[in-house]
């Protein structure tokens, strides 16, 4: 054994902090993105939100300046044929690099992160002044919102009234007794959201105190009270009893009322399955007394509790993009209402700029950080721009003719058109949203699989999910489609669909089988 020196050369790739930051602005949405400037603020003095008037470094500049997007129609028609020498000469292959070292996961993710670097430097522009009316048309408002009549309105308050607290205001009008008072109370705390009362009388007893001496009898009284309160239908043990109490606040002389009743508490598994041929029988009527009937059941509210829901409370979605067809060319740009407005605070740039000295690198590092950030914002909306655009040049046809267009499309198409990596496309596309004329849609909504056609050719998996929708409405409600039956009909329309993926498709949609969804 001895002991010797040797020289060995190797290349990897590392994050670097800028790069690491970049991969993680890109993947978040709007709202995220927002709270992580916000929480950076917090932190590093130097950056501060700007206005629409001011750059980076506070500076007085023109709007229009602003807009990152492409640079006319025709550059943007060959934007995916742009040779590669143009790039800047500094730039290196990242591909190549990193085909080399693919085992390392840090290597893929650094490869991913220097092409989103790189790649987005040069496709940072705004319009000409020739489409200028795109950014100002007529059917689109200065904050890139609809201006027909239609979205001219403001916001209604909604209710944010508990289940709970409505009943309980009502239990204090009624002239009872500070027992009943009290037992009524015990029983809404037992009301769900729906407002059925999930516990049975029997167990709520059992759980009370012995020395409180509460008999079933009484509960049942206090919730006969709580039954004929608003809403109608709250404080039921199931479905039946719940529409039979909605039918009991109808007036006697309501046509099919009986029949309604007796539908509602004994012949509800019936109605469910549409088993039309039983009901008549068992309720000795003819067609239309049931249909009658049925249609009178459907009027009800079988949660009666759901209007008074404050759970989940609102979810907002802001699109950051926004689809225009202009002189005949669907266009993606950007919604400058989502894009943070960020600059560098001039005070302490002012300091930096007279001492250079080590006293101040505490400031320098938070000058670099905050550089990092208003950069990495840029090229994240570059970036979706990018990806934007190229989805809206494949899916022309779902905008032109709507789902039953929609050609199918997978992330690895993007990716080697705009020479960057299918995990990026995948950050891209998740949590972000385009605003188009047919509604809003994310990103991801226009990749799907392909189904081989008879002709040769192949057909998204979003068009057949809209082709079974169409021909679903427009069957007869009497004898409704079968899966076996809707595979035959898009067979003749030269499409090979199993019934297996019918079905699947058909539950994706929320619809029903053939036997749930006869009507008379």
């Amino acid at each position: 054994m001895k002991q010797g020196l040797q020289l060995k050369f190797s290349q990897n790739l590392s994050l670097t902090p800028q790069l690491q930051q970049a991969i993680r602005l890109l993947q978040l949405s709007t709202l995220e993105l927002n709270q992580e400037i916000d929480l950076l603020m917090q932190t590093n003095p130097l950056l501060e939100r700007g206005d629409d008037t001011e750059d980076e470094y506070g500076n007085a500049t023109d709007n229009s300046q602003d807009e990152i997007t492409l640079n006319t129609i025709s550059e943007h028609s060959d934007l995916s044929q742009t040779p590669a020498s143009e790039e800047s000469s500094n730039d290196f292959d990242v591909d190549k690099l990193a085909s080399e070292f693919s085992d390392s996961k840090i290597e893929s993710s650094a490869t991913e992160a220097a092409e989103f670097e790189q790649s987005n430097s040069d496709y940072a522009s705004e319009f000409n002044d020739e489409y200028d009316e795109f950014s100002n048309g007529s059917l689109w408002d200065e904050n890139n919102t609809p201006s027909d009549d239609d979205s001219d309105f403001k916001r209604q308050e909604t209710l944010e009234i508990s289940l709970r607290d409505h009943l309980l205001s009502q239990l204090k009008l009624m002239p009872l007794s500070e027992r009943d008072q009290t037992l009524a109370l015990l029983l809404v705390d037992s009301i769900n959201e729906d407002g059925y009362l999930e516990a049975s009388l029997e167990d709520i007893v059992e759980d009370m105190p012995l020395e409180l001496e509460i008999e079933v009898l009484e509960l049942k009284t206090a919730l006969r009270h709580i039954q004929n309160l608003d809403p109608a239908g709250v404080g039921a043990r199931d479905l039946s009893e719940c529409l039979l109490l909605q039918l009991a606040f109808l007036e006697e002389d309501t046509p099919y009322l009986a029949f309604a009743k007796l539908m509602a508490k004994y012949y509800l598994p019936a109605l469910a399955s549409r088993d039309f041929t039983k009901l008549r029988k068992e309720l000795c009527c003819d067609e239309a007394t049931l249909k009658s009937a049925q249609q009178l059941i459907a009027s009800l509210n079988p949660r009666p509790g759901n209007a008074f829901s404050i759970i989940g409370s609102e979810h907002y979605i802001q699109h950051e993009v926004i689809i225009k067809k202009v002189k005949g060319i669907w266009i993606a740009s950007l919604n400058e209402a989502v894009i943070p407005k960020l600059k560098i605070n001039q005070l302490y740039a002012g300091i930096l700029k007279r001492n250079r000295d080590s006293s101040h690198q505490y400031l320098q590092s938070q000058m670099q950080e905050a550089k990092w950030m208003i950069k990495n914002i840029q090229q994240r909306f570059t970036t979706i721009l990018r990806v934007a655009q190229a989805i809206t040049d494949r899916q022309r046809n779902f905008l032109e003719y709507g789902e039953v267009a929609m050609r199918p499309l997978v992330l690895r198409e993007i990716a080697e058109e705009l020479d960057l990596h299918e995990s990026t496309i995948s950050r891209v596309t998740s949590n972000k949203y385009m605003l188009t004329p047919r509604g809003i849609f994310e990103l991801k909504y226009f990749f799907g699989s392909s189904v081989a056609t008879d002709t040769g050719g192949t057909c998204s998996a979003t068009a057949i999910r809209a082709l079974i929708k169409q021909l679903i409405d427009q069957e007869n409600p009497r004898k409704p489609y079968s899966d076996n039956q809707i595979t035959d009909l898009l067979a003749k329309q030269g499409i090979v669909v199993a019934r297996r993926t019918i079905a699947k498709y058909r539950e994706s949609l929320n619809i029903a089988p053939a036997n749930l969804r006869k009507t008379l």
